[in-house]
């Protein structure tokens, strides 16, 4: 199927889930080329992810009218060459981070990403921390727009218990964006309350290889 195919299967997807296709953002993760991202924003996705700075680094220049996304561990090292193409920070977990976006990123949007599934090889702040991560980032100057989580490997049904998590804190921090569910659990994300989802392989197909855990 073409990406613009995809799309449509996803926003029915939302749909069928109980959820507003129009209101819930669909992020692109991932795309595995350049032509991919321009199929993406052509079908109406424009935000579009990458976890690899160098991923970004290398297709941003080449694609126009994206709004890119860094979704995965972010090393403070990598902050400054990233600054220029990112626009919303999904994986603020921990202090060195905000203070290296508050230098080089002042008043970038971000989301704090909170490990909901107790999993340590998941990035992401502890649940008990997440109001002082927000308060920390906010007081570097950056514009924390809401947060953001990964569901656990498994069962789609198992991810639950971390988005109602993640959503009551949410609403308990006053924050309007919940990026949660991705081409596995989105319809469990939406159902808890998700304002954005992260699909890459319901989105661009599967890869030959994929050295992290589907997204």
């Amino acid at each position: 199927m073409a990406v613009g195919d995809n799309v449509a299967a996803i926003r029915e997807r939302i749909a069928r889930a109980g959820g507003d296709p129009d209101a819930i953002t669909i992020v692109g993760a991932k795309p595995p080329s350049v032509d991919a991202c321009h199929e993406a924003i052509a079908a109406g996705v424009v935000d579009l992810g990458e976890n690899r700075a160098q991923e970004l680094l290398t297709k941003a220049p080449l694609v126009d009218g994206a709004r890119w996304h860094f979704i995965g561990r972010l090393q403070t090292n990598k902050v400054r060459s990233l600054a220029a193409h990112v626009s919303l920070w999904e994986s603020v977990d921990r202090s060195q981070v905000v203070a290296e976006l508050g230098r080089r990123a002042p008043g970038a949007a971000v989301l704090v990403q909170v490990n909901i599934s107790d999993e340590p090889q998941k990035g992401g702040c502890a649940v008990a921390a997440t109001e002082g991560l927000v308060d920390e980032a906010r007081a570097a100057g950056l514009l924390v727009r809401g947060l953001m989580g990964i569901g656990p490997d498994g069962p789609p049904e198992g991810a639950r218990p971390g988005f109602s998590v993640l959503a009551r804190l949410a609403d308990e921090l006053h924050l309007e964006v919940r990026s949660m569910g991705m081409s596995n659990d989105l319809e469990v994300a939406v159902q808890e309350g998700a304002t954005m989802v992260r699909v890459g392989t319901g989105l661009f197909g599967p890869r030959p290889s994929q050295h992290l855990r589907p997204d």
